[in-house]
């Protein structure tokens, strides 16, 4: 047997001693908290390790705890400074003294926590996160989407149990205009460690049908700030931001913006405001229709009132020139008679049966004249009829109008485009499709 061999406790009590001695009474250390738990009398339980650079192995491991008064304090300072809860998985900043018992072990009991060094961890990895997607030229893609028009119909990423989805729909289906809204819920979990794939997923089936939908609304209720450390995430964001549709989100309070929200086409305080925000985007939409319809019955109108006094000028016109025609060739055969009597009557006391003989074939001639230039002015007259725009149309065809003009060739319309047609006995809107 080795006489220089010492007990278990005394080697633990050589250590304790030891770092009594060497350590200072109190020490500053950065550390992650994990398995944080506080039983009944209060007390806080937790782990304190150190990842290494790739952040994916402990590098460092410590049991750490909190005295319940000493908890009671500190929780309450961490949360209002930093609106989030004290909970695993949270970068510290803690002063700790170090102690170490014979029977337990290593321990470290913590005395203070400084609540800027946390939010300075989140907004430099929110800042990292913003960089990286500027770098790839995502931040912004999904704010320059045009909203459709109408946006009604919409797919919903929440929880189906959700009292801020429940509000969403309430505000929403019992607007006041009586719009109709088309809402489809994509179901996902929206807090917790499993929220960012979830919510990912739900993204990855709209995409799926996303020609069915004019944009996606991400909503939830209210809750701690901690439960909106997904939304931080770059693969959640990066997806939302290269989106091929609208985003729209309403998953916090006024106060919490994150990096999701940055990315968003239009970013509302709760889902309340969100139905709010399509409902009046509705309301425009509806009130820019309205105008544009008076804005055509009007010009229409004026359209109509200008064609019917340029018809009846024209009218007017013909039927001046006619009579001034008709009087004008009434003089010619007047004159033409009286030459010939004249004739007829020299002609006679030369030679009374040349005379007979060249009055009848003069009579005859007189006669079919008169009768043809009648029937040129009836032909001429049932013509002009004929060719007004009034009997066209009720011959069967129509007139085409676009933007108050007349279309005479198809190239002059697009899809889309309206247009009215007229009948003789009124018209019809139609869209080209």
């Amino acid at each position: 047997m080795n006489s220089a061999a010492i007990s278990l406790y005394e080697l633990n009590y050589r250590i304790k001693k030891a770092i009594d001695d060497k350590l200072p009474e109190m020490v500053w250390i950065r550390a992650e908290t994990s398995d944080v738990r506080v039983n009944q009398n209060g007390h806080c339980y937790l782990e304190f390790i150190e990842k290494d650079p790739g952040g994916k192995t402990l590098a460092a491991k410590a049991r750490g705890m909190i005295w319940a008064n000493t908890f009671h304090l500190l929780r309450s300072c961490f949360e209002n400074s930093t609106k989030q809860s004290f909970s695993s998985g949270l970068k510290v900043l803690v002063q700790v003294s170090v102690e170490f018992h014979e029977l337990y072990g290593l321990s470290l009991t913590v005395h203070d926590i400084d609540p800027s060094y946390t939010l300075g961890d989140q907004a430099l990895n929110r800042t990292a996160i913003l960089k990286q997607l500027e770098e790839d030229g995502v931040l912004h893609l999904n704010k320059e989407l045009e909203l459709p028009v109408p946006l009604n119909r919409i797919a919903v990423i929440s929880s189906p149990t959700a009292a801020g989805y429940e509000d969403f729909l309430d505000q929403l289906h019992k607007n006041s205009f009586g719009f109709v809204f088309y809402v489809k819920l994509f179901p996902a979990i929206m807090q917790g460690d499993r929220s960012e794939d979830s919510i990912i997923s739900a993204l990855e089936r709209i995409y799926e049908y996303q020609y069915c939908f004019d944009a996606v609304v991400i909503i939830r209720g209210g809750g701690a700030t901690s439960d909106l450390n997904c939304f931080d995430s770059y693969l959640l964001a990066a997806g939302c931001a290269q989106f091929p549709l609208p985003v729209i989100t309403g998953i916090g309070h006024e106060r919490d913006e994150t990096v999701l929200d940055i990315v968003a086409h239009t970013r509302a305080k709760t889902p309340t405001a969100v139905a709010e925000f399509l409902i009046d985007n509705l309301a425009e939409t509806a009130a820019d229709l309205t105008g544009i319809s008076h804005a055509i019955a009007a010009r229409v109108s004026q359209r109509l009132q200008e064609e019917t006094v340029r018809l009846s000028v024209f009218e007017t016109k013909n039927l001046f020139v006619l009579k001034s025609r008709y009087k004008e060739q009434e003089n010619l055969l007047s004159s033409a008679k009286t030459a010939m009597a004249k004739g007829m009557l020299r002609i006679q006391r030369e030679n009374r049966d040349r005379l007979a003989s060249l009055e009848d074939i003069l009579k005859k001639s007189v006669r079919q004249l008169y009768k043809d230039e009648v029937n040129k002015l009836d032909t001429l007259e049932k013509h002009l009829q004929l060719s007004s725009p009034e009997n066209i149309l009720k011959k069967g065809y129509t007139l085409t109008l676009k933007d108050g003009k007349l279309v005479k060739q198809s190239d002059t319309v697009k899809k889309g485009d309206e247009i009215v047609t007229l009948f003789p006995d009124g018209k019809i809107k139609s869209i080209v499709i």
